[in-house]
């Protein structure tokens, strides 16, 4: 298949100039990592399915007691049982806590957590039909009810069918822990500092809270995360409504970057420097008016990290550092648009024909949503995958003892674990569920799937992207290339660009993208080594480490580059991957001043649009949430961390100006190089006349020759 338009002499006076999008002829380019790419997804397919099938995600959202029965899940016994209980807590105090993960002692699950201190000699005193005993039969193996002599204490103990005492507990993370509470400085645990530990002992609190500690080893971590969900619960609906501002917003401001250009550009320009000089204003406002309030003086590395952001607010260094790094910012783009002052208005004129191109191929603002809503299946599919394939292993059981013991850590079967050799040797012996793993071929290959997981998800991503850029790069390459605009373009651009890539060129896409996901696995690698290298102290092998990682960064960056100009060029000739990356390199080499004076002064300038989008939403979304806007102040939800919406507000909307500003990126990236191609193919002469329009040839062309001059003078 191939795209031909010939111009009839009448149309042109007898001039045909030399369009290279017109007389490309198009064959499917990349076969191999075509048939490569549709292989691997149904092989992907197929690991997916297993890990469905094997997989548990209630292993997961459910704590599992000590047979490996899951609390609180429906459909289960332990249906009406959401928490888990230990036995004895005190245990969980064990080095062997950190080893296994689990605590040595029998767990299982309750409707709730006790309330009281109560031992189990204190509840057999008053025999079986005592109210005591019946409370504590709750916390008790459901073995327990089937036996007659419930009074024989010592009996019950040693076959651990019920727990030697209970304290008063709360339920966190769906685990009873020891309710502290402190007074005056005193550590208590349901009003009390020591407990009967059921044998005729009294001991500390302090015991239970070590047993706690270690039982729940990201306590803290875990408090932080429910104090996040309870922020995004009660203002969850005031982020959509940030992030709809956000929305409106850049389209706006594309729209009148449609009609208004130049205006829209040093407007722009203009409101980021009075924006970074606010930030300024109110950095030096709030230093000023912490000098001499208690406190404030302290440093940020004397205080440490902290999990209430609002802590470093009332400390003078935080508000001076912020006014330092936005002195910077403010300077640096302050000198940047000096020295470019004279490429801004070639700049402008490259936008203004971007703007023009948009406006004849309006539907590809909404082409980033389809990109957006393909990226976030293959997320879907990625974290759901994942967590099938880590919760696909089978219930492992092991030895646990509190002495000495030639079984301790081994593996064991608790069905018949009672009638086994390790009872009469080891007499206080335990089998617990441990966790979960398996020794069958599946689970010794789960590693290798969980990476393929990885490797697939790289590589559809970047095949999604691959995908909107060399579309929007065929639909904007039509509009450059028509000589008669927008006659001489296609009915329907954009889709008449989607079907091409995707009939042609899903090899060459899966080609470049390809290479990309070998990249970024690559990294992350380097970047688990560099984790797990943390705690060591070989300083060479982290320098190296660190060496590698600034290197394929800065690979990635470049095959990012690459890849994108490689992809306008095969929305252009229709050329396989390899041809088109060596063709858009070289052909930037050949123009490597306009790049640096035209295309990157233009980036620039879309990154001031959205950073002063951003900046704008941020500010107000901060001025709400801190509850500063005296007339709406009791409209905002009480927070935890106010931060949580703030910044979630802020990365939606990047992430939102973003989508809209890649559709001009991409179109100014296309026209740029259509320009350069355009100048090496044709010469302006009445044969050979340009394609780009009038306008826009005075501009670029005088820019460029200057430009040249300029830095031939240097050289």
């Amino acid at each position: 298949g191939f795209s031909l338009h010939l111009q009839t002499d009448a149309e042109h006076d007898g001039c045909i100039p030399l369009n290279p999008f017109a007389f490309s002829f198009r064959g499917c380019t990349d076969i191999i990592c075509c048939i490569l790419l549709l292989v691997a997804i149904v092989g992907y397919i197929a690991v997916g399915v297993v890990a469905w099938t094997q997989g548990d995600p209630r292993k997961v959202i459910y704590p599992t007691d000590s047979r490996g029965q899951f609390c609180g899940q429906a459909g289960t016994p332990n249906e009406n049982k959401p928490f888990l209980f230990y036995f004895n807590i005190v245990k969980c105090a064990s080095p062997l806590v950190l080893l296994e993960f689990q605590c040595p002692t029998t767990q299982i699950c309750v409707e709730k957590c006790p309330d009281r201190y109560l031992t189990y000699l204190q509840a057999s005193t008053g025999g079986a039909a005592s109210e005591e005993l019946k409370y504590y039969e709750q916390f008790c193996v459901p073995e327990f009810k089937n036996r007659k002599k419930v009074s024989d204490a010592p009996e019950v103990l040693k076959d651990d069918l019920c727990p030697a005492m209970l304290t008063p507990s709360k339920p966190l993370a769906r685990r009873c822990l020891p309710a502290v509470s402190s007074k005056k400085g005193v550590i208590m645990v349901g009003n009390k500092t020591t407990f009967n530990d059921g044998k005729g002992h009294e001991r500390n609190v302090t015991e239970l809270l070590e047993g706690a500690k270690k039982a729940n080893v990201v306590l803290e971590a875990r408090q932080v995360a429910m104090k996040i969900f309870e922020d995004y619960t009660v203002s969850w609906y005031w982020i959509i409504i940030g992030l709809v501002i956000s929305m409106v917003v850049s389209l706006i401001f594309i729209v009148l970057l449609r009609f208004l250009a130049g205006i829209m550009v040093w407007v722009m320009i203009v409101l980021v420097i009075l924006v970074l000089g606010y930030g300024i204003f109110h950095c030096y406002m709030e230093y000023a008016q912490l000098k001499g309030q208690a406190g404030s003086d302290v440093s940020l590395k004397e205080l440490g990290f902290q999990t209430d952001l609002r802590v470093y607010l009332h400390l003078k260094q935080t508000w001076l550092a912020f006014m330092i790094i936005l002195c910077i910012v403010e300077v640096v783009i302050i000198l940047l648009l000096i020295f470019l002052r004279k490429r801004i208005l070639i700049a402008i004129a490259l936008i203004k024909e971007a703007s023009r191109a948009i406006g004849h191929i309006m539907t590809s603002l909404l082409f980033p949503l389809c990109t957006f809503f393909l990226v976030c299946l293959c997320i879907a599919y990625w974290a759901s995958t994942a967590v099938f394939l880590s919760t696909s292993n089978e219930a492992v059981y092991k030895v646990f003892n509190e002495t000495e013991c030639i079984y301790a850590r081994t593996t064991c079967n608790p069905e018949t674990f009672n009638t086994s050799n390790v009872t009469k040797v080891c007499p206080s012996a335990r089998c617990l569920f441990a966790f979960y793993g398996g020794e069958s071929t599946y689970h010794k290959y789960l590693i290798i799937f969980q990476i393929y997981n990885v490797f697939m998800f790289f590589w559809l991503a970047n095949f999604v992207i691959a995908l909107g850029q060399v579309t929007l790069a065929g639909a904007f390459a039509s509009y450059y290339w028509a000589f008669k605009k927008p006659d001489d373009m296609p009915a329907f651009p954009l889709f008449s660009s989607f079907g091409r890539a995707l009939r042609y060129h899903t090899g060459s896409l899966a080609f470049g993208s390809l290479i990309l996901a070998i990249v970024q696995v690559i990294r992350v690698m380097l970047e688990y080594l560099d984790h797990r290298l943390k705690a060591a102290d070989n300083k060479c092998a982290k320098f190296f480490l660190t060496c590698l990682k600034c290197c394929f960064w800065c690979l990635e960056k470049f095959i990012k580059f690459l890849n994108r100009n490689a992809y306008i060029m095969i929305a252009i000739y229709g050329t396989n991957f390899c041809t088109s990356a060596r063709n858009a390199f070289f052909l930037l080499m050949r123009n490597i001043v306009r790049v640096a004076v035209l295309d990157k002064v233009t980036d620039f300038l879309l990154f001031l649009g959205k950073l002063l989008i951003v900046g704008s939403v941020g500010i107000l979304a901060f001025f709400f949430f801190t509850q500063r806007i005296k007339v709406i102040q009791d409209t905002a939800p009480p927070l935890n961390y106010y931060w949580v919406p703030i910044l979630t507000v802020v990365v939606g909307s990047y992430l939102i100006a973003h989508g809209f500003f890649s559709v001009y990126a991409m179109c100014v990236d296309t026209l740029f190089l259509c320009f350069c191609e355009d100048l090496e193919r044709n010469d302006g002469s009445p044969e050979r006349p340009y394609y780009m329009s009038p306008a826009l040839s005075e501009i670029l062309l005088k820019g460029s020759l200057e430009s040249s001059k300029s830095a031939e003078s240097q050289e």
